[in-house]
This record gives C-alpha cells, structure tokens and sequence, in this order.
C-alpha cells in the first residue's frame, strides 16, 4: 500500500507543481533524458542477469503484440465504418496499441509484485513493447501519415536505445554468472530513480482537454487498452498454460495505460494529436484504479 501511495504521490505532486510552481522550462524533457538514458539502463543492467530464464517467459513478450495488432485490427475496421479519419484511426492505433510499461509499468509492477515484478516487468517492455514501438508502431505511424517506413530508421532505433543497449549487456553478463558487487552497488542506486522521477515527470506533463466528438472516440481507445486487450492477453495465458507471476505481470502489462512515447510519435505524425494526449490523461488516471483491481482478480 505505502509503494502505491509512493506512485499517486509522485504523480500528483509532478500535475501541481506543473500548475502551481511555475518550474523551469524544459524540466519535464530534463527529466525524461535521466529516466531514458540512465536510470531505466542502470535497472536493465542490475535486473536481467539476476533473472531466471524459463519457458514462460513468451508471454508477456507475445501479450504486447496481441495488445497492438489487435488495435490495429479492431480500430482498422471501427474507423471505416464510422467514417474516422485517417489521423484520428491512426493515433487510436499507436496510443491504444501501446502500454506505458516503463514510466508508470515498472513502478505498478514492483508496488504489486515486489522485484520479481519488476524484473518481468521488464521482460515484457525491452523484449515486447519497446521493439513493437520502434517497428510497428513506427510503420502506422508513417501509413496514416501518408509516409513510407524508412527500415534503416526502424533498425537505427532498436540497435541505438540506451535499454536495448543494456539489455543486450545484461544478457551477456548473466551467462557469466553476473556483475561484480562493486558495479551492482552502482546500478541499484540509479536505477531507484526511476519510479520517482518517471511519475513526477508524467504529473508535469499530464494533459487532460477533451474536445467536441471525442468522446466516443476515447471510450472505444480505453475500452480496448484497460479491458479488452488484458482480457485476450488473460485467455491466451489460461489456454497455453501460463500460471502465476508470469501470466500476471503479461495481463497488467497489456492493461498499463497508453504509452507517453506513443502519444509524442502521433503527435510528430499529426495524427490528431488532440484525441491522443486526451486518451493519455485519462489512461494514466483510470489505469491507478484497473490495475490493482486487476492485480485482485487474477489473485
């Protein structure tokens, strides 16, 4: 309870000081560098050779894809019939495709699951949703934006992501039976910054100015990113055999709230920005709620 209190705390006082304490400009962009380039690495690196291998650990990788090609799948179609824009199909796709497993997943899934959790939690975001973003998430973005996909710009993203980087590392070092103490006492510290400063720095930027029509819109994003996709993630765990810890951390994972980075790409893309900063604001919040009543359920 005191780390899920830790979380809302962080967020909340990240919405107020974004309001109310005028901070400098560019403090949110500051923060997200730190998070990205050294806190989210240095817990890659401390995580991965600790982690036990198993045959389970395909689903959460395969529950991140189910969650974007079935958005894909399932607005492809909603967005024809309703006669939706392009644009509008599009960022429904990347926002509603893409959980935010890292800024707000890791810290949920440590809350919920302790380091176990968290070391999953991992798994399904640098080996499932991170390549998902920059592969297929970059492919939508440049179809519904009328571009074509640039392959060398989708490899240059994978092979140069800071995570990546330490993921491949983290991997090698475990096969040699792990880091020196001395470096371990190095990463645990930074990589303890994450939680604090990836929440306060999604309450610095959250967002929330529904507009006209986008009601219905926003309802279908979120119906499919908090309940239908941890629902189909859920039934393929169940009829694979998939139990415990594995299967609960894939299902939340699939359930976590829309991707900030996602958010950023259809915003770069002009797929109608404002739809998908409003899904955004209202994932984060609603997702503080579904997510522990997931946790409940699956026990």
């Amino acid at each position: 309870m005191g780390a899920l209190l830790l979380l809302f705390t962080c967020l909340v006082l990240g919405a107020l000081v974004a309001r109310l304490a005028r901070p400098p400009a560019g403090l949110a962009a500051g923060l997200n560098w730190w998070v990205i380039n050294v806190a989210l690495p240095a817990l890659v690196l401390e995580l991965i050779p600790k982690l036990h291998f198993d045959r389970q650990l395909w689903f959460p990788i395969v529950a991140m894809w189910i969650t974007f090609g079935g958005a894909w799948l399932l607005f492809g179609l909603i967005g024809s019939r309703l006669g939706w824009s392009r644009g509008r199909t599009g960022a429904l796709v990347l926002v509603c495709g893409l959980g935010n497993t890292s800024f707000m997943g890791y810290p949920l899934m440590q809350a919920l699951y302790g380091q176990a959790g968290l070391s999953l939690a991992v798994v399904a975001d640098q080996l499932g949703c991170f390549p998902v973003l920059a592969s297929a998430g970059i492919v939508v973005a440049s179809l519904y934006a009328g571009r074509t996909p640039e392959p060398a710009t989708i490899v240059r993203r994978i092979a140069t992501f800071p995570a990546f980087l330490a993921l491949v590392a983290g991997i090698g070092a475990g096969l040699f039976g792990g880091w020196p103490r001395a470096l371990d006492a190095v990463f645990a510290p930074l990589g303890a910054t994450l939680t604090p400063l990836a929440l306060f720095s999604v309450g610095l930027q959250f967002r929330f100015h529904p507009g006209e029509r986008q009601a219905a819109a926003a309802t279908l994003g979120l119906g499919w990113k908090l309940v239908l996709a941890p629902l189909a993630c859920w039934l393929l765990g169940a009829v694979a055999g998939v139990g415990g810890l594995v299967l609960s951390v894939g299902v939340l994972q699939a359930a976590m709230a829309p991707m900030v980075s996602a958010t950023i790409l259809a915003d770069e893309y002009g797929l109608d920005p404002p739809l998908a900063n409003t899904i955004l604001g209202a994932g984060i919040v609603l997702s503080l709620l579904t997510i522990p009543l997931g946790s409940a359920l699956l026990g």
